[in-house]
């Protein structure tokens, strides 16, 4: 490889690298901002160290004591970090570690922040698509905020290795909220289970892409005739994959096409004109790279 070359690749890397850290702040503070102006003020304990924090900051309130959500946070993530350093690969301890630091640092500034007014199921909804925007964001960089993901990591090498993370991740979440369950009441409870559910998805679309298509799966007599008329009238190509009737014991052809949602009644009218008989399957699809698409080097 020669210089050139690999410097164009590290100035690449570098840029990534960046951009990757900057997606990480801007996820850590809307999660920080969710936790502190929408759950908090409404003892939502939707899971999570931050959970915990939220639990911690109550009873210390009653005692007169007040003990921070930033802090509870970082005292918390310390010890899990230190021993996570050798069960996480480095790439990703090393932002983890960034992650879970900077989140202390946006939860301090948080609450210095403007607090909306708004009710308990506001608040469950809209702190759900806050935090999922900054969990989705944090994750797509390959990265956790630490807390209980780390937390369930150590958990499962050094005493649970037979069961699953998602399922170890799924007991200390549980845990947490059941334990908030314990102190705010059950109504706040299922109101944080509503955030939950809110955040799960929105970071769930974020992650996976927000660029919603359709797939077409045709079989028909006309497979030729229907391909050439979508790329003609479309300029959507389809692949054409060899399949077999299992009740009419003849080979077919079956189309493979991908087209944006809004243009999947233009593809049917176009297959129906062709073939009333023909059968389609249509599925969602959450994201297309490639020809026609968003590309690769987009997605980076």
């Amino acid at each position: 490889m020669n210089n050139s070359r690999f410097s164009s690749l590290k100035s690449q890397f570098k840029k990534q690298t960046l951009w990757d850290y900057f997606l990480i702040s801007v996820g850590t503070m809307l999660l920080a901002y969710a936790i502190i102006a929408f759950w908090a003020q409404w003892g939502l304990v939707t899971g999570g160290l931050s959970g915990l924090a939220i639990i911690i900051e109550d009873f210390s309130d009653e005692l007169g004591v007040h003990v921070p959500i930033w802090f509870t946070n970082f005292a918390l993530n310390v010890p899990l970090l230190v021993i996570g350093y050798r069960v996480i690969p480095v790439r990703y301890f090393v932002r983890t570690v960034y992650a879970s630091m900077f989140l202390v640092f946006a939860l301090w500034v948080a609450e210095f922040l403007p607090v909306p007014d708004a009710d308990m199921l506001l608040a469950s909804v809209f702190g759900g698509v806050v935090a999922g925007l900054g969990l989705g964001l944090v994750f797509r960089t390959m990265a956790t905020t630490g807390g209980s993901t780390l937390a369930a990591e150590i958990l499962k090498r050094k005493f649970f290795k037979h069961l699953s993370l998602a399922t170890v991740l799924f007991a200390v979440d549980t845990t947490i909220v059941v334990m908030g369950m314990l102190v705010f009441g059950p109504i706040n409870t299922m109101y944080a289970v509503i955030g939950i559910f809110v955040c799960s998805k929105i970071s769930d679309a974020i992650m996976q892409g927000m660029h919603f298509s359709k797939a077409a799966f045709i079989i028909s007599k006309d497979s030729e005739a229907i391909s050439e008329a979508i790329l003609r009238d479309m300029n959507r190509g389809c692949t054409a994959l060899d399949s077999h009737g299992v009740f009419t014991k003849t080979p077919q052809t079956m189309l493979l096409c991908v087209v944006p949602a809004k243009q999947i009644i233009h593809l049917k009218d176009i297959v129906y004109s062709l073939d009333e008989k023909a059968f389609v399957i249509v599925a969602d699809v959450r994201e297309v790279l490639g020809e026609g698409f968003k590309t690769g080097k987009e997605e980076k």
